[in-house]
């Protein structure tokens, strides 16, 4: 049986990744920025969507990620020690942005009929597997938190660069912002890191412990990753189509109804947050679009892709999308607890 499942995950791949081809090859006519993610993205949520079996495994995306952490990382450089003085304001700013936001999205998720738990679990902005087992534990729907929660990640990566485009004049051929390939040996190094990061318990660790090694050695200047636009389309291109693809096996009627209700929560989210972006920027400088994707409430990984593809300061970027990811997982807990004793007490009134 096993070499059975084996084909059939191989045939998924490669169906996944030729769809996603195609999308991304059709979107980059369109000029929008970052197609080789946005149109893997769509073509695959649209073929799942239809029952077509369609997968990238978390092990080979995860390969990816590993690949983005040492790019992400190698943009750290000596200077940016001056900076970071100024980010505990920011960091302030994001933390009461997240509140803020998380209470405004689960609010309308209460109105479309979510049980408490589930709600607010579902608008959380980040740490997506922690929210979905923590939810699960204090009685919400797993399941419905899984789908919002990966929505919210999907809508927020579809959203952005088209507004960024439009309202920054963003050259729609910047898919890649490093023009030839340098220092490619760090590649090697991922063997090691990704188990290491697992071993280390670090959040997203498939990004993180990749990118930290890269600062480190950036920040040194001893060596730095860049990789010329086809290597980044083709990262691109696999991390799109992980995200499309992973609707996999949900009814069309469900998945529409899914999506308008997180349509609605990621734009009230965006909403919110982009309030905080605005105080972030007058009061520390960051500019808008730096600070907007900073607190954009999407995952750590695709945020930073987009931040490298647009050139918008992904250290910044990924610094404050990790933040929030550890604060997240840290009062997720003590938040469940609260819930379920509201639960209680609820239940001794009726």
């Amino acid at each position: 049986m096993r070499p059975n499942v084996n084909r059939a995950t191989v045939l998924a791949l490669a169906r996944a990744l030729a769809v996603g081809a195609v999308g991304g090859a059709l979107l980059q006519l369109t000029g929008l920025p970052l197609a080789w993610m946005l149109g893997p993205l769509l073509a695959n949520l649209l073929v799942s969507m239809r029952g077509v079996d369609v997968r990238v495994p978390e092990g080979f995306r995860a390969w990816m990620l590993g690949v983005m952490g040492l790019v992400l990382g190698s943009r750290v450089t000596p200077q940016l020690a001056e900076r970071i003085l100024d980010w505990p304001l920011s960091v302030a700013l994001l933390l009461a942005g997240v509140m803020a936001s998380t209470a405004v999205a689960a609010a309308w998720y209460r109105r479309r009929g979510f049980d408490a738990v589930s709600a607010w679990f579902s608008a959380a902005p980040g740490a997506m597997s922690a929210m979905i087992l923590t939810g699960e534990r204090c009685g919400g729907d797993p399941r419905r938190i899984a789908v919002t929660q990966s929505l919210r990640v999907v809508l927020v990566i579809l959203l952005l660069p088209p507004l960024f485009w439009a309202l920054e004049d963003v050259d729609p051929v910047a898919d890649a912002v490093t023009p030839s390939l340098e220092d490619p040996w760090l590649l090697l190094l991922l063997p090691v890191l990704l188990p290491l990061g697992r071993w280390l318990r670090l959040p997203t660790p498939a990004l993180l412990a990749p990118l930290l090694v890269a600062a480190l050695m950036s920040g040194l200047d001893w060596a730095r990753l860049s990789l010329p636009p086809l290597g980044m389309n083709l990262m691109l291109l696999v991390m799109g189509s992980a995200f499309g693809a992973r609707f996999r096996g949900l009814s069309g009627a469900r998945l529409k109804r899914y999506f308008v209700d997180g349509l609605v929560a990621a734009l009230l989210a965006l909403l919110v947050l982009s309030l905080f972006a605005e105080a972030i920027h007058q009061l520390v400088g960051v500019p808008r679009d730096v600070a907007l994707l900073a607190l954009a409430p999407g995952g750590i990984g695709e945020l930073a892709i987009l931040a490298v593809a647009l050139d918008l300061d992904p250290i910044y970027v990924a610094f404050h999308h990790l933040v929030r990811m550890v604060a997240l997982m840290f009062l997720a807990p003590f938040w469940a607890r609260r819930l379920q004793r509201r639960a209680d007490m609820s239940e001794r009134h009726e």
